[in-house]
């Protein structure tokens, strides 16, 4: 049995909802992906690969998922979240340029300490979280500023 599949069945247990064949079969889908996905993604290929899961169940698992963090929130179109494994990369927080829609993928010890504090003084217990920076990357900054400056 996988890590993520401990802390799968551990959460599952914690709400009192069952590890069911559904459940096992998204998981397994899911350790097998590489790349961002969104929820129509994933139940568009398990219904392609012939496995019984219905959409809604795919809808309901993914909260559970990025709640034991086998999953992340990830950068996707704007238009509906994107997910993708952890494990892939480990955590890592994304920054988004808004000019050219690059993605700058980092992490940060301070940021991860920061949050730790914060939610301590709070008395805050962190679940997960889900850092995107939207800003202008350098390329385009240079760009922006080589326009105005001939006008």
């Amino acid at each position: 049995m996988t890590p993520e599949m401990d802390n799968f069945k551990r959460l599952l247990s914690q709400k009192g909802l069952k590890f069911t064949h559904e459940r096992k079969q998204l998981l397994d889908e899911v350790l097998q992906l590489k790349h961002h996905f969104d929820a129509d993604k994933l139940a568009d290929l398990v219904k392609r690969k012939g496995l019984r899961v219905s959409r809604d169940t795919v809808y309901r698992t993914l909260p559970l998922l990025l709640e034991c963090g086998v999953v992340q929130k990830s950068v996707g179109d704007g238009r509906r979240e994107y997910f993708e494994r952890t494990s892939v990369k480990g955590h890592h927080d994304h920054m988004v340029c808004i000019e050219c829609g690059r993605i700058i993928e980092f992490t940060s010890e301070k940021i991860e300490t920061l949050q730790e504090e914060i939610c301590k003084s709070y008395g805050f217990k962190l679940v997960f979280h889900d850092h995107r920076l939207f800003g202008i990357c350098e390329s385009c900054q240079k760009k922006l500023a080589k326009a105005t400056s001939t006008h």
